[in-house]
């Protein structure tokens, strides 16, 4: 059903001031919605991209400035509630509660918080996560502080060899930081690209003087109040003035306990983005996007995924937007546009060095994976199948030759039609 009239409605509140919370205020207004929109950020930034953080960013110097997004007519009558953190929600109430004890209701709400870095835990004994040295690489403010600690002859240990991971250790050797990656994995980034094309990367990296304890993970992190150096699982220890912490991510789900919401891997959601109960229904006025949103792509198949590639929350954002502004408009438009089909194709870039990685599809769903075009040691293509269909490519270069591979995963032809080299 639509929302019932009101003289003074309560706005719709997004939780969540990055691209996906961004995106969707302004899919909102395209929509039609003219209403009260509200955006609360636990961050004192204004949104911005993340991507080139751990890149180019990093390298040549972070600012606001370098990396915010611009503010565009359409949503210059937002309610911008920045450096605050939303503590609770109730969708009986139609609440969020923020940290000072404010309670904000809502007409509708979009969950938009994403997803938090991962700590380095060692199992023996841990320095506090306060030490001096120690860093994650997610936000304006981490990319800051990292970079001051970035300097000639820095010893700069990178816990994670994932794109994080590895872009950091490019753009810090790049800078004359010594740089060794530990990592429990046999490959850098070995789960999206394969074996050979991840070895292939590892010597690359090699080549500019990375150095990799791959099958390895750390015990302690030793200091006071300076990190001081890193004791691996095999006893060896690696001296270190700097920590990057880059093992993963998890989800900013913590304030939905006791909504009903499915929390149990990021916010489930349906096609339409609509938030899923634990009982499996759709709540038409609670809408998920980016990181956090795990979904069903109907180009793959009907399974729900989390997918922190840097176009979701673009993606997601304008689906949410769009279809919640139909709610918000009345019935008809709503079923019309719940009706229209979401098959976001997922895209991934990486900078590291002097190699350019693009990748489209979901490698990770790969069961054979095949060199499509170029040479290895030089530009190539991958492409990663599921039986014989293509469900991604990825390419070291080569970017323009990537679009035809693009558009057969888009399509979801049945049958490949490259043979393998």
């Amino acid at each position: 059903m639509a929302p019932e009239a009101d003289a003074q409605p309560a706005p719709v509140i997004i939780v969540g001031a990055a691209m996906g919370g961004l995106r969707t205020a302004e899919a909102l207004r395209k929509a039609g919605y003219t209403g009260a929109l509200t955006v609360i950020g636990e961050e004192i930034h204004a949104p911005y991209n993340r991507p080139p953080l751990s890149k180019d960013a990093l390298s040549t110097g972070v600012t606001h400035e370098a990396v915010a997004f611009p503010q565009r007519p359409a949503t210059a009558d937002v309610d911008w509630l920045l450096g605050v953190r939303v503590s609770s929600a109730s969708l009986a109430a139609k609440t969020v509660t923020t940290t000072d004890g404010v309670s904000h209701p809502f007409r509708a709400l979009v969950i938009a918080t994403g997803i938090r870095p991962r700590r380095v835990i060692p199992s023996v004994s841990e320095g506090p996560r306060s030490l001096s040295g120690r860093h994650t690489v997610r936000t304006l403010d981490d990319a800051m502080a990292l970079r001051d600690e970035l300097v000639p002859g820095a010893r700069v240990v990178v816990a994670g060899s994932g794109f994080i991971g590895c872009e950091v250790a490019a753009t810090a050797t790049k800078l004359g930081c010594e740089v060794t990656v530990v990592s429990p994995s046999s490959r850098p980034i070995i789960r999206p690209l394969g074996p050979v094309l991840a070895a292939e990367l590892q010597r690359r990296h090699e080549a500019h003087g990375v150095l990799f304890r791959l099958g390895r993970s750390i015990a302690v992190i030793e200091g006071d109040t300076r990190l001081t150096g890193i004791v691996l699982d095999d006893g060896s220890r690696l001296a270190a003035d700097v920590l990057v912490e880059a093992i993963g991510s998890d989800c900013n789900s913590d304030w939905l306990a006791g909504t009903g919401l499915d929390i149990a891997n990021g916010v489930l959601a349906d096609a339409g983005m609509r938030a899923i109960d634990v009982d499996g229904n759709a709540h038409d006025d609670v809408y998920v996007v980016g990181d956090i949103a795990r979904f069903p792509n109907a180009l793959f198949d009907d399974v729900a995924r989390r997918v922190e590639h840097w176009n979701i929350p673009t993606d997601t954002g304008k689906r949410a937007g769009a279809v919640l502004g139909a709610w918000l408009a009345g019935d008809a438009a709503f079923t019309e546009a719940l009706a229209l089909p979401f098959t976001p194709m997922p895209a991934f870039w990486s900078n590291q060095f002097d190699i350019g990685i693009q990748a489209y599809g979901l490698p990770g769903l790969a069961d054979s994976i095949r060199q499509l075009e170029g040479d290895l040691a030089g530009d190539c293509i991958f492409g990663y199948y599921r039986g014989t269909r293509l469900v991604g490519v990825v390419g070291l270069g080569m970017k323009a030759a990537l679009l035809p591979y693009r558009q057969q995963i888009a399509t979801a032809e049945a049958e490949a039609a490259t043979t393998a080299r």
